[in-house]
């Protein structure tokens, strides 16, 4: 097969028709053999029976359904899994994503030997509030993850050669740093296509505030799982040993202090307990040790949780 076509939807019933049917002529037209896998992130407006509806008129179009939401990053991840071509693409289902790109995307993959390619859609139709804090987000992004040339990381439209997607774990709400988590597997392949952004036709933006904040938790979480998620000791052990270290110096320095005072008979001798600099010695040490210990943990469980990405998924058609 040579393209899956992945597209992950939450209450998109009114666009559907028109997106499947604009691929499948996409797709004809080129002669591609194809498969799109339209993920059901727990809609309630009817997308499903309207996909099982697609489905009857079309069996290259095939559908996953979840009992519950779980958010876009679990529906890329269950799309991955189902994928069978040799290119994987990913749209959103709202129509703002072009399915004329997908001929030359498919194209620089397979010609030019990317492992990658995210859309980059230059000229956008959203409000400030969604367009300003992506540009933040793209920019600290590009600093943490060394990937100097993606303008937009989080772009719906991407490209991957099939070893990409059978080789990486999206999870939480990481799909906004997949090129990252694609990169610290090992494909270091990373192309940009300026795409087209179309205004919105049906429905309305699922983008909030919560989205703004989870950003930044996530973008933190990518940077240290992709830093230290196989040896997190590393990291621990860093900081306790730092910790311990300073502790340990002002003790000495305390002590010496202590030493020095008596020696030259001074009279108002402060009690150890009584100086504040014993309290923050205390805390370092007591600090270190802890953040040590949590080290060794970190090694015997990191990344060992086998139900993290396991999902109640409903129906298969």
């Amino acid at each position: 097969m040579d393209i899956s076509v992945v597209v992950p939807l939450y209450d998109e019933i009114e666009s559907l028709p028109e997106l499947t049917s604009w691929i499948s002529g996409v797709m004809d037209n080129n002669r591609f053999t194809y498969e799109i896998i339209l993920v059901d992130d727990g809609s309630s407006d009817g997308s499903w029976e309207m996909i099982r509806k697609l489905h009857k008129n079309n069996p290259f179009i095939k559908g996953i359904k979840f009992r519950r939401n779980y958010g876009k990053s679990a529906a890329l991840n269950v799309g991955f899994e189902a994928a069978e071509g040799d290119v994987v693409i990913t749209m959103d289902a709202d129509l703002q994503d072009s399915p004329d790109e997908i001929p030359e995307l498919y194209r620089r993959i397979t010609e030019e030997k990317y492992d990658l390619i995210s859309g980059w859609k230059a000229k956008r139709h959203d409000p400030l509030s969604k367009t300003i804090p992506t540009k933040i987000y793209n920019a600290a992004t590009r600093r943490m993850s060394g990937i100097h040339n993606l303008h937009d990381f989080n772009c719906g439209l991407k490209a991957y050669r099939k070893a990409v997607v059978k080789n990486i774990e999206v999870y939480g709400e990481m799909h906004r740093y997949i090129p990252v988590i694609a990169k610290w597997a090992g494909f270091v392949k990373i192309g940009e296509q300026v795409v087209e952004h179309r205004p919105r036709k049906y429905g309305k933006t699922k983008f909030g505030i919560s989205r703004f904040i989870n950003g930044l938790l996530d973008l933190m979480s990518i940077f240290f799982v992709g830093k230290f998620g196989k040896r997190p000791m590393h990291f621990f052990g860093t900081m306790g040993t730092l910790s311990f270290f300073a502790g340990t110096v002002m003790v000495c320095w305390i002590i010496w202090d202590k030493l020095y005072a008596l020696s030259h008979g001074e009279k108002h001798i402060r009690d150890v307990t009584a100086q504040p600099l014993f309290y923050l010695a205390l805390v370092a040490i007591i600090l270190g040790s802890q953040l040590f210990l949590t080290g060794f943990v970190a090694e015997l469980v990191s990344r060992s949780a086998p139900e993290r990405n396991k999902y109640q998924v409903e129906e298969v058609i």
